[in-house]
């Protein structure tokens, strides 16, 4: 198996080379400066050295630059690679671009999980890879051996995949916080426990379904509901309220005209509630 090196030891690179190393590929060597990171490599991969980055990339055929998507490119370009090598940075944002012009066959391989900073167990995600022919085999390979999934995406794509990542994984976080302060101010002890079947329920349906799993005042078309709910809402959650209504009239199908008339204009109401 490939010998593996890690540049970086932030949440995601050591969680993903403690599951390569679990797999099977030997992890050769770590780099680690903060305190942060040197307690994290040491708490999630006991037994990799931590040394400076030019002795773990001569050590390593397939070199993980885990490190801050702003830093990719600088830091990459400092690394003694050759054409023996693999590069492979961990940033969904960026593809091919960061690693242009070095001696190693790049690789972009994101994947789509969050990484509080302990084990994470990669069974069934999805990685998206963007890379040339000559990596294809290697990446899969790499992948299957964590128990996860490959999906390929073209380079100039890149952007608007990991725009749709954020928008549905990110603004889910914003959109509940939202949706817990609203209930905690109308006087529910346990807002979690209110909402954590409900959303269970409707992303599975909505991740099976699409926009047939829609429910609630908008797929009934009751306007005189969305109308009540905005007079109640303040800030930036009814700022949100607002623009996540106008989406879903977008996507409900079974709304005829004048119902869809009628949210137009309860949504669009230049008063707005005081703040």
């Amino acid at each position: 198996m490939e010998r593996i090196g890690l540049i970086g030891a932030g949440r995601a690179g050591t969680a993903l080379g403690a599951a390569l190393a679990a797999a099977g590929h030997p992890l050769v060597g770590v780099t680690a400066r903060s305190d942060a990171s040197l307690e994290r490599a040491a708490r999630l991969l006991p037994a990799v050295p931590v040394l400076a980055a030019d002795e773990v990339v001569e050590r390593a055929d397939v070199v993980l630059v885990a490190v801050p998507d702003d830093r990719i490119q600088d830091v990459a370009r400092t690394l003694p690679l050759t054409s023996a090598q693999y590069v492979v940075h961990l940033s969904g944002a960026h593809g091919l671009t960061p690693l242009a012009g070095l001696a190693a066959t790049p690789v972009a391989l994101h994947p789509a999980m969050t990484f509080p900073g302990g084990p994470v167990s990669l069974d069934g995600v999805m990685f998206t890879a963007t890379a040339p022919d000559a990596a294809r085999e290697l990446v899969e390979r790499l992948v299957k051996a964590l128990g996860a999934q490959v999906q390929w995406v073209a380079d100039d794509e890149r952007t608007a995949y990991h725009a749709g990542l954020v928008h549905g994984a990110n603004h889910l976080t914003t959109l509940v916080c939202q949706a817990v302060a609203v209930l905690r101010e109308a006087g529910v002890a346990d807002p979690a426990a209110t909402l954590r079947p409900l959303l269970t329920a409707t992303l599975d349906n909505t991740l099976r379904s699409g926009h047939h799993a829609l429910t609630g005042p908008i797929a009934r078309g009751d306007v005189d509901t969305v109308a009540a709910h905005l007079a109640v809402l303040r800030g930036s959650t009814r700022d949100t309220y607002t623009a996540l209504a106008r989406a879903t009239v977008e996507i409900a199908d079974r709304l005829d005209a004048g119902t869809v008339a009628g949210f137009s204009e309860v949504l669009n109401r230049t008063g707005e509630a005081p703040r």
